[in-house]
């Protein structure tokens, strides 16, 4: 690695590159080939989605990629947010199309004339869908790998009920589900309410899990949005109730994208390389061969482990032989693989063998004849000392903030008094050149305002984000 991490910026686009996550020199602007390595964590992270969501009662889609005009332009608040971001199909070869189709961008607008032909009653309620699918955005800031693209790898639920209480509950249950998916990414998060002028248009509010990165700048891993019936109406979503009246229904939705792996990169990595946590490792054990002498005896004992290994792990034999043993640590390191099993004469003689850690760089030596259980246990304690390290890093870039100066001279996340006022709000984002992310859920504690001097005790999360 050329750059340390503390030079962030500089760090991370080399290690993404050096690690085989992604191709960046796709030739167009903001778009990327996912590498082999790179797709496969992705695809685990997908995995676990639907494994959750399914467990929640969510049932996958796959809904078209082009969306009319005429649908897209339904929601005066939706096209407001996102018309200066999508791309548009004017022609059909060379044909003018009679209607523009937008690229999409996120999919309430083509998926929502469909929920008005599928719900028709209270017996079709609720409807709870997902689909894992790419969106388009017209990025005209600076591109970031997975932080800000054009092409998005992103997962979204749909949700539609009865009644508001119920899509209350639902909301509750999403942040349930990220919970889990956090723990599982090793990410530590701020649970946040936006902004009225920061939440997704045309929902009634929004909640964002944010996540301080090494640079001090915050990035949103998921979003959660509450819309009641600013959708239903518009798209003439109703059901038949058993008073035998009709009533729009109440939605919801939740999105994440491939920031997710924006996130794990930043947040775990470290002057070597990538750490990838455990359970969505692509590789979770690399066997290393030391071949001194007796070489055949040697790959024939790493080929017996690799065996034995794969009935409960995710694990690759690196038997190169125009590679060093010191070449091949580099290489793992770099990949952020959480253990690497070596194996060389010695060990076979003493049956053993020596695991060296990713996160910590330990080596301990187990025996052959508890290995399996010393390696359960080692990935677990990983995957959990991944997760208290980044909480540690994480609340050490928080601090209060008794005045603008304060906020301004902060490298990361500033918790200040707000009353609440949009005026107010604007003024402490433009006397500090950064945004209010949000107000934590269910904290709250008496104070001023640090602009206006009200009473309050609305406490407000200002930082800069990606």
């Amino acid at each position: 690695m050329e750059f340390p991490k503390e030079n962030f910026s500089e760090w991370y686009n080399e290690v993404i590159e050096k690690a085989g996550l992604v191709d960046k020199r796709y030739p167009v602007k903001g778009m990327h080939v996912w590498l082999p390595y790179g797709w496969q964590l992705m695809r685990n992270i997908d995995e676990f989605f639907r494994k959750i969501f399914t467990e929640h009662k969510h049932k996958e889609v796959y809904f078209p990629l082009l969306i009319p005009e005429t649908e897209f332009k339904k929601e005066a608040e939706h096209i407001a947010g996102f018309e200066n971001e999508v791309y548009w199909v004017t022609h059909g070869g060379l044909d003018p199309l009679d209607v523009k189709l937008v690229v999409r961008p996120t999919s309430e607008t083509a998926m929502y004339p469909m929920f008005s032909l599928w719900i028709r009653s209270h017996a079709d309620l609720p409807l709870r869908i997902f689909q894992i699918v790419n969106v388009f955005r017209y990025e005209t800031k600076q591109t970031r790998t997975f932080i800000r693209v054009r092409e998005v790898h992103f997962f979204e639920s749909h949700t539609a009920h009865a009644t508001a209480e119920e899509s209350e509950e639902q909301i509750r249950d999403n942040i349930e589900i990220w919970e889990s998916i956090a723990k599982k990414l090793a990410l530590p998060y701020l649970l946040v309410r936006k902004t009225d002028w920061d939440k997704f248009p045309g929902a009634a509010y929004s909640i964002g899990a944010e996540t301080i990165m090494p640079s001090g700048r915050t990035l949103q891993i998921a979003t959660i949005h509450q819309y009641f019936q600013n959708f239903s109406k518009p798209y003439d979503i109703k059901y038949l109730k058993e008073d035998g009246t009709h009533d729009y229904v109440h939605q919801t939705t939740f999105g994440m994208s491939e920031r997710l792996v924006g996130a794990i990169v930043g947040i775990h990595g470290d002057d070597r390389g990538i750490v990838i946590p455990p359970e969505i490792a692509p590789i979770q054990i690399v066997i290393v061969p030391i071949v001194t002498k007796n070489k055949e005896g040697v790959l024939e004992e790493a080929r017996k482990i690799e065996k034995e290994l794969l009935k409960y792990f995710r694990v690759h034999l690196d038997d190169r032989d125009n590679y060093t043993p010191g070449y091949k640590f580099y290489y793992w390191e770099l990949k952020g693989v959480p253990i690497r099993l070596e194996i060389g004469p010695k060990d076979i003689e003493k049956n053993q063998v020596i695991l060296a850690r990713r996160d910590t760089f330990e080596k301990i030596a187990v025996s052959r004849d508890e290995y399996i259980e010393g390696i359960s246990s080692l990935l677990k304690d990983i995957q959990e000392n991944l997760m208290e390290r980044a909480e540690k890093e994480m609340g050490s870039k928080i601090k209060e903030a008794e005045n603008i100066e304060d906020i301004k001279s902060h490298n990361g996340v500033s918790m200040v008094h707000w009353c609440g006022s949009e005026e107010c709000g604007h003024k402490i984002e433009d006397l500090t050149e950064k945004k209010i992310i949000g107000t934590p859920l269910d904290e709250h504690s008496p104070g001023k305002c640090i602009i206006c001097g009200k009473e309050t005790e609305i406490i407000a999360y200002v930082a800069k984000p990606y």
